[in-house]
């Protein structure tokens, strides 16, 4: 909106006293208000209040004492400016947004795909391991020094920067390391005694758990939708574990074991990591030296150098130098998922994370029994298919 003011002197009564004063006296101005203004001095009433005016010429806007004894008209004319100029947006702005976007969607398509293949190499290792050298928690404690060691090297060579942690830190994440160290314990010696496909199977029913702990010892309550997928679960479950013709109690009941304290795991970890600054790959880092140095004792006590040095001939002798690559790799390959999975979780939401944890447990089975032959009966997948089911409903319904 462009506008010009003029300014044109009418006739008006001069006053006497006026001429009395003081030629270059410094002279006193006073405005009206914009409404007084609007109302009794523009001539033109058609002008529109929510476009600005601004001033085209200021000719004849001068002041003298001769000036001060007329009274001042102001005429005010108003016409809109030109607009055939297109609105300036800013379309690079918009593109580099959805370029980024997309580039987004590829990292976690990448992240999930890593995590995916990772875990299945990690379980057909873990479960070579575990059939020519059956000690558990050894193996166990392998994989947590493994990914100790990696984290530590990785920081000494500054490949990735070291977490600034102080005391309240550890305090905190000694509890998600106590939970951490069972499940990773419990899920090794039921994957020692049953089939791969059938610890995870069984530890698909973990979102059964979560809901029961949450509701009976932190007093959460959940929409009908969420207690119905727990029924599909609970019976998927059950129908697989009634079918198994491997069935064993002890890994049945380490498979459950494992997954009551990675619920737990998982509430600590909230609690831990709400205000921290560690990123997902170092909270994993510092998550697993806690745990290495929780278990350890423990893992002398319960098997002892004694029985793992005749076990390692035992399996040297069966396997040959074969063994050794397939204790590192299962080893190696458990603190690499475990630490995607961790990353993952910096850049996507928790459902997306609980849809990728259920797929990833259908690559496991899958994989698993193609590879290792595993005899599966109709019914028996029929039920695992049912509680993977009731898995995904369960994490739509608590969306």
């Amino acid at each position: 909106m462009i506008s010009s003011v003029k300014h044109t002197p009418s006739p008006s009564l001069a006053s006497q006293n006026f001429l009395s004063k003081k030629r270059f006296l410094p002279t006193r101005l006073s405005f009206s208000s914009p409404a007084i203004i609007l109302n009794s001095i523009c001539n033109n009433n058609s002008i529109a209040g929510d476009k600005p005016l601004h001033i085209s010429s200021t000719e004849s806007f001068t002041f003298s004492p001769k000036q001060l004894n007329k009274q001042l008209e102001t005429q005010c004319n108003a016409y809109e400016a030109d607009r055939s100029r297109p609105l300036d947006l800013n379309i690079e702005v918009l593109d580099e947004q959805a370029r980024f976007e997309a580039a987004q969607r590829i990292k976690i398509g990448i992240y999930f795909a890593t995590w995916w293949a990772l875990n299945v190499v990690f379980n057909i290792y873990n479960k070579k391991v575990l059939n020519a050298f059956p000690y558990p928690w050894l193996t166990s404690t392998l994989s947590l020094a493994c990914g100790s060691l990696i984290m530590l090297i990785s920081w000494a060579t500054r490949i990735a920067d070291a977490p600034k942690t102080d005391l309240d830190f550890w305090k905190t994440l000694f509890p998600v390391a106590v939970a951490h160290t069972i499940g990773h314990v419990a899920a090794t010696v039921s994957m020692s005694k049953v089939a791969v496909s059938f610890t995870h199977i069984i530890k698909s029913g973990e979102p059964a758990f979560s809901v029961l702990v949450s509701r009976f010892l932190l007093g959460e309550t959940f929409p009908l939708p969420v207690y119905a997928s727990l029924v599909p679960i609970i019976g998927g479950c059950a129908l697989a574990a009634l079918t198994e013709l491997n069935f064993n109690m002890t890994g049945f009941m380490g498979a459950m074991i494992s997954n009551l304290a990675f619920v737990f795991r998982n509430i600590f970890s909230k609690k831990g990591m709400k205000g921290n600054s560690v990123s997902g790959m170092n909270y994993y880092a510092c998550l697993s030296m806690m745990s290495l140095l929780i278990l350890t004792p423990f893992a002398l006590a319960v098997e002892g150098p004694q029985m793992w040095a005749a076990g390692w001939q035992t399996a040297l002798s069966q396997i040959g130098p074969n063994f050794v690559w397939w204790m590192a790799a299962q080893s190696i390959f458990y603190h690499l998922y475990n630490q995607v999975s961790y990353m993952s979780l910096d850049q996507i939401s928790p459902l997306t994370f609980s849809i990728g944890n259920t797929m990833k447990r259908i690559s496991v089975i899958v994989s698993s029994i193609i590879i290792f032959h595993t005899p599966v009966q109709p019914i028996n997948a029929l039920g695992a298919a049912i509680a993977i089911l009731g898995t995904f409903l369960y994490s739509q319904a608590k969306q």
